[in-house]
Parts: C-alpha cells; structure tokens; sequence
C-alpha cells in the first residue's frame, strides 16, 4: 500500500533548495504549516520567494523565515500584522508583490489546475494592474493574471490517511486545498492520521494524488490578534 508518511518535518522539507518557490497554506495563522516552517528555519535555506495569503506575525509563521531573512520575495495579499515584513519592506531588503485576495486564490488554483493564466477585472485601474495586458470583453476591462506553480506548496490538514487524502478543517480550508494543489511537491502536516478507508470519499478536500508527503505533528494554532473586554 501506498504510504506517504515521514519520521519528521526536517526528513520532510530535507530537499527543499535555496532559491525555491514556496507556496503556502493558511489564512492568518490559522491553519499555516508552523512545523514545516520551523523546520526551514532549521535547515537553513535561504533566497526563498513564498507565496502566501498571509505573512505570519514578527514571531510566528512566515515572520520567522522573515525574521532569519530566508525569504527574497513575497506574494501575498495581507500583510499588516508583521513589523518585522513592514521594515524589510520600506528598507528595500525585502521584494514584494501585493495581490488581491481573491486574484492570489485563483492564481494558486490556476496554477494546480495546469491553466498558465487568466483575465480578471479585479486591480484595474489600480497600481495592481501595472505592467499587466489589459483586455476588453464586453464592455469591461480586465487584466491578465499569471497562474502560481511552486516548486513545493506546505500545507496543514486536519486528518490525513497514508495514501496523503486530506480533510482541512473550517477557516483552513479557506487556501490549504489550493496552495496544496499549486506545488510540483506538497508536503502536508497533519493533526491525526487515520487508516486507508475511514476517510469518506465525499468529505476528501483534497485527494491524494496532490500530495507527496505527510508528518504528523502536534500544533499550537496561535491566535493572531488576541482580543479582550
């Protein structure tokens, strides 16, 4: 039987090279691949472009590979809870390509569905569409995206099986299925391993065929912005 499990996130990022793109799952820091990540800062790699909804906070998520400066560039489309981001940025230490939220989605999902681009009208008009071919249909302007394709996407599931099945859960659902699908590698970490066959098919997210790997891993799911009365 198929088995795509591994010992640990170091034995699963090991051939992850400098200079690799990365695309990576989550939506703020819920459900974001905080062991796969941890094991980068580990290895070392460096001169990384990641593409990502969210850019961690200064301690936590993408802000560690941010803050041991492993990360060239930045595709993401929200950013504003990493201090660390915001002085690489304004330094000129750090590129950056500022994306729509729903443009980075599609991007991602162009990208694992083999479509190389498509035209949107979201960001016409705006310094998003700089550069960018703009075409007219119907009346309407829009602007040619290009798909992502990473050379690895780290994602974070809820349960998996051997043969790398997926089921996210609520809000990390949100990027998880899309990013895991954007990477000629996706590496998953998961929360509970369950056996071939107790998965429902109709519940799969993601199936198995996307993913190469998958580590077991305890999470400590970090709350973003804590908030009190």
């Amino acid at each position: 039987m198929i088995n795509k499990v591994v010992a640990s996130a170091d034995e699963a990022v090991r051939d992850v090279p400098d200079h690799a793109t990365l695309v990576v799952g989550g939506f703020g820091l819920c459900g974001i691949p905080e062991n796969l990540i941890a094991a980068l800062v580990r290895k070392g790699v460096k001169d990384l472009t990641c593409a990502s909804n969210n850019a961690g906070v200064d301690d936590w998520g993408l802000g560690l590979m941010l803050g041991s400066r492993q990360i060239r560039k930045m595709i993401a489309s929200y950013v504003g809870e990493n201090g660390e981001f915001e002085r690489q940025f304004f330094a000129g230490e750090l590129e950056v390509e500022f994306v729509p939220q729903g443009t980075l989605a599609e991007r991602m999902r162009a990208g694992g569905a083999g479509i190389p681009a498509f035209y949107t009208p979201a960001g016409y008009g705006t310094p998003v569409a700089e550069g960018k071919e703009i075409r007219e249909f119907d009346g309407r302007h829009y602007l040619l995206e290009q798909a992502i394709l990473g050379d690895f996407s780290l994602v974070a599931a809820w349960k998996a099986d051997r043969m790398g099945n997926l089921v996210f859960r609520k809000a990390a659902r949100n990027f998880n299925p899309l990013a895991a699908a954007a990477g000629r590698v996706c590496i998953a970490e998961v929360e509970e391993l369950v056996d071939v066959g107790e998965l429902d098919p109709d519940q799969v997210h993601t199936p198995g065929v996307f993913v190469h790997r998958i580590v077991v891993a305890p999470r400590l799911k970090r709350i973003e912005k804590r908030t009190v009365r």
